[in-house]
């Protein structure tokens, strides 16, 4: 029996390594798309009309669909869920324009029943809807590549005034 040259035992070595490696990133990929997956028929029950839209998604909030081409910025998302409430700030990336961007939300958020209170447009567009006893507030601005979106939801306080304009 003729011993192993060494160089032979590390390219094996490396070989199961990376065999075992990719079989990970195979098996935890699959499971992720399961979930969303998951996540995505969820949502589409969600959908107020009973339609299931395949170019939206409602994540985080459930009144508030956003196109499928804006991600999810996990980093810079803050969502605070309590006894039947759920405020906090939705932060989303993607490559989308601008104008269209804003036609989507002023269509899509009237028919979830949100009621337009104001449109500012700047350089970063903000618009502030109301509905039942919540706030929501998006801001959509884009730089050279990508299109950013925040949406921030808040309850709104039943003793609060009709605000400073009479």
């Amino acid at each position: 029996m003729t011993p192993m040259k060494p160089t032979n035992v590390c390219n094996r070595a490396l070989f199961y390594i990376f065999i075992a490696i990719v079989a990970f990133f195979l098996v935890s990929g699959c499971s992720t798309l399961t979930g969303q997956q998951k996540s995505s028929s969820q949502n589409k029950q969600q959908s107020a009309d009973g339609d299931s839209d395949p170019t939206t998604i409602y994540y985080d909030f459930d009144d508030v669909v956003v196109p499928r081409e804006l991600k999810v910025r996990r980093d810079k998302t803050f969502i605070y869920e309590s006894a039947g409430l759920k405020a906090g700030l939705l932060s989303l990336k993607g490559r989308v324009d601008t104008s269209s961007l804003i036609d989507f939300f002023e269509i899509n958020m009237k028919k979830d029943n949100w009621r337009l209170i104001s449109l500012i447009k700047t350089p970063e567009t903000l618009m502030l809807y109301h509905k039942n006893n919540r706030l929501c507030v998006i801001g959509v601005d884009e730089d050279n590549y990508n299109t950013y979106t925040r949406i921030w939801l808040a309850p709104v306080s039943s003793s609060m005034g009709s605000g400073l304009l009479k």
